[in-house]
């Protein structure tokens, strides 16, 4: 036996390895990818969903000026006869192309609910229905004059074409976005008017610089208008690579409301920001204070966009105020640029927008170069018919013996020789035999089957004489055909007219033409604290056991004797003024931000800290701090590890805080401000230590170094204080005693350390 048959192989299998398999299979899926779903084709911009699409509305006879029909229908006869996918992401393409704030020039003219700007989604395709628009007509005019190619469909019964003949520039026009494998397409839409004058441009001048065709197409015009701030270089250089970005931002105006008071009205959002999701992140914006100088937003957008912006006192700038939003916000977005495309329907290639345009008019050269040939041809057999009709007129008494008389006539037609023997007297004295009659004159089949279907009534003078003038006008047309297809600049001038009539019907002057994008420069964005916005006034700020906090109006005095819930008390009072930051340092070793103007009135019992800030229900209040730029903060741990950290690199953003020591398993407990050039550390087990403290590290996060060393137990408490003036407590009497020599006490950071001194507190704390 042969080892096939031992491994169990049939005849007809092939064995390869599996890498090989699996990399083809892939490579194969992968190109599928790219030329059938993703990427767009330069000539008529569309990917083969949206050309299936259009074909099919085509063939339901759904012209702008004709009825309306289900989507339902429309998208099943896609679905059926050319795409054989999910009848929703067809009907999701076609919903798209309907959408006025998506596409610059729709395609498909929607009656129902079509999907809005605030990002809902279109009603189900059994409720809407759809027809083509006149943008849809002009992408399919000449299809039916062998323009383009056919392709046979998925199941081989009907053909579909490889490309529409588009008599514009839809690529540029209506912009195109898509993910393949291992690349990507991303396209804005332009303005048609700029794009067939740069057409003309590029005719006229072949070699022209990129330069030029961009002082022609300053930039995209996208369908929901907007201000593009991106500089000029940077657009010469994304048109000339076809990669790059623009910066895009809302239109708006300042409204005035009388006795000093305005608001901000914006009219225009970038293209493909949902306003629903706009007007959320700006109402996050005001409540996280990202932009202090705002205070409320509306939506008062009917058919337009109305976003109202209320400023948060009338003295702040318009200006600064929008400056600030453009940066926290999607009133502001970057539009990416990737101009990859199908080149002939086959290669993918970035392209620069030269090429771009280069590649949709040598399409229109090879459409109207089709077309030219086969007019020829429908001119030839026209003029073979006339021919024919021509001769019979004048034969006309034989033509009609050989019909009445002949078993066949057809054949009798074609045999006979059409002479001048058979030419009636009245019409040669009047007319010029239609050929050269010295020779055999016959009829082909073509022309006999035509003179046998003449209608009786066009037997008359009249329709002779139609006949003579209709063919010296084909033989006009085709003679001026037969010199178009024989010269390159006839056909570049035919192009150009044509490209000039479109014009007429989709330009500037047009409805909906006109450039809705405008170019601006972009203003250097000032950054305004909060605190600027916030009237300085003197509070204190009450912090209970149980971590409910209240800011009192005034500076009181802090020996007073306040009201608390019950079983709970005072743990920090202090004075601060609205304007300060506080400093809250967690057991777990995180700090946390919060604006003292943000604390409640102290009329009440004010509200718990935890509800302002992302603090574990586990995690005890260490201390409370106001923030002073500039200054040094020790953080320690109960194992006796710290560090010094600069104040600056503490302050949160958000509610989560920031962790800057790491913890462990242990806990967080000492954070004090740097007052001096030593530390003095005690245990649990009242050993105290001093050392300098440029002995401890300064870090941004971490577990920090050993500051005492210890065989049992952990740190009570640390401090730092100036050598010279000596270290102080509180003695049990709450008096101030001040130890000056301490040499006995002094050593390395991480050692022993010795007992405290005669009438340390018995609590181990230093304050």
């Amino acid at each position: 036996m042969n080892d096939d048959t031992d491994s169990g192989l049939g005849p007809n299998d092939v064995t390869e390895t599996l890498r090989r398999a699996i990399g083809d299979r892939y490579l194969t899926y992968a190109l599928s990818t790219i030329m059938h779903r993703a990427l767009p084709d330069a000539r008529d911009g569309l990917k083969p969903v949206h050309r299936r699409i259009l074909y099919a509305m085509s063939r339901l006879r759904l012209s702008p000026t004709g009825g309306f029909l289900k989507s339902a229908k429309i998208s099943g006869d896609t679905m059926g006869d050319f795409h054989p996918h999910g009848d929703a992401a067809i009907y999701d393409a076609m919903a798209r192309l309907a959408q006025d704030f998506n596409v610059r020039y729709p395609l498909v003219d929607g009656q129902g609910n079509f999907g809005n700007i605030d990002g809902d989604n279109p009603a189900a395709s059994r409720y809407t229905e759809a027809r083509m628009t006149t943008a849809a007509e002009a992408l399919l005019e000449g299809l039916s004059e062998d323009a383009v190619d056919f392709r046979d469909n998925y199941d081989g019964r009907l053909t579909e074409p490889s490309v529409l003949p588009a008599t514009f520039p839809n690529l540029l026009a209506n912009g195109s976005s898509g993910i393949a494998v291992g690349m990507a397409t991303n396209i804005p839409p332009h303005n048609l008017h700029e794009l067939i004058d740069a057409c003309l441009h590029l005719i006229k001048a072949p070699n022209a610089r990129d330069e030029t065709l961009i002082d022609i197409i300053p930039g995209p015009d996208f369908p929901t208008g907007g201000t593009i701030v991106e500089p000029r270089e940077n657009i010469i250089e994304a048109y000339r690579t076809g990669r790059g970005a623009f910066r895009l931002r809302a239109k708006w105006e300042v409204e005035d409301l009388g006795r000093g008071q305005w608001q901000v009205v914006v009219t225009e959002i970038p293209y493909q920001v949902q306003k629903s999701k706009l007007i959320e992140k700006l109402a996050e914006v005001i409540q996280t204070k990202k932009v202090p100088l705002l205070a409320d937003v509306r939506d008062e957008s009917a058919d337009d966009i109305r976003v109202v912006l209320e400023p948060r006192a009338k003295t702040v700038d318009p200006e600064v105020m929008m400056g600030m939003l453009f940066r926290n916000s999607d009133l502001e977005t970057r539009f990416s640029l990737n101009m990859n495309v199908l080149i002939d329907g086959l290669t993918p290639k970035v392209c620069s927008l030269k090429e771009v345009l280069r590649a949709f008019l040598d399409h229109r050269r090879d459409v109207l170069v089709r077309r030219s040939r086969y007019r020829l041809e429908k001119i030839d057999h026209r003029l073979e018919v006339l021919e024919g009709f021509i001769i019979a007129f004048l034969h006309l008494d034989r033509v009609i013996d050989i019909i009445r008389y002949d078993d066949d006539p057809k054949q009798a037609l074609m045999r006979e020789d059409w002479s001048k023997d058979h030419v009636r007297a009245t019409s040669e004295a009047d007319y010029r035999p239609p050929l050269d009659t010295d020779g055999e004159v016959t009829l082909s089949e073509v022309q006999a089957e035509a003179i046998l279907n003449m209608r009786l009534r066009s037997l008359r003078r009249l329709e002779e004489m139609e006949l003579i003038a209709e063919r010296d006008a084909l033989m006009e047309e085709r003679a001026g055909i037969e010199d178009l297809l024989d010269s390159d600049d006839l056909q570049w001038s035919k192009i150009a007219e044509q490209l000039r009539e479109t014009r007429k019907i989709f330009g500037k002057s047009s409805a909906g033409g006109a450039r809705r994008t405008q170019f601006a420069e972009a203003a250097e964005v000032v950054e305004v604290p909060l605190e600027a916005m916030i009237e300085r006034e003197p509070i204190t700020v009450v912090c209970s056991k149980m971590g409910w906090v209240r800011a009192m109006t005034g500076h009181i005095d802090l020996t007073r004797e306040l009201k608390f819930k019950d079983g709970d008390g005072p743990r920090f009072i202090f004075h601060a003024e609205t304007t300060d930051r506080l400093l809250v340092f967690g057991a777990n070793g995180r700090f946390y931000t919060v604006g003292a103007s943000n604390l409640p009135g102290g009329r009440g019992m004010g509200e718990p800290l935890r509800l302002m800030i992302d603090l574990p229900n586990e995690a005890e209040i260490i201390d409370i701090l106001i923030h002073k730029p500039g200054s040094k903060i020790l953080v320690a741990s109960a194992e006796g590890n710290g560090f010094v950290v600069p104040e600056d690199d503490i302050v949160a953003q958000t509610r989560s805080g920031k962790q800057v020591l790491n913890v462990g398993s242990g806990a967080a407990r000492v954070c004090q401000r740097i007052k001096g050039d030593h530390v003095a550390v005690v245990g649990e087990n009242r050993k105290v230590l001093v050392f300098p403290l440029d002995e401890l590290p300064e870090m941004g996060r971490g577990k920090g170094v050993r500051l005492q060393k210890y065989k049992d137990g952990g740190m009570s408490d640390v401090t730092t204080f100036v050598l010279e003036a000596g270290l102080s407590w509180l003695d049990p009497a709450g008096r101030t005693r001040t130890q000056t020599d301490l040499d006995e006490w002094k050593g390395k950071r991480a050692s022993a350390g010795r007992m405290a001194p005669r009438g340390f507190p018995r609590d181990n704390k230093f304050n």
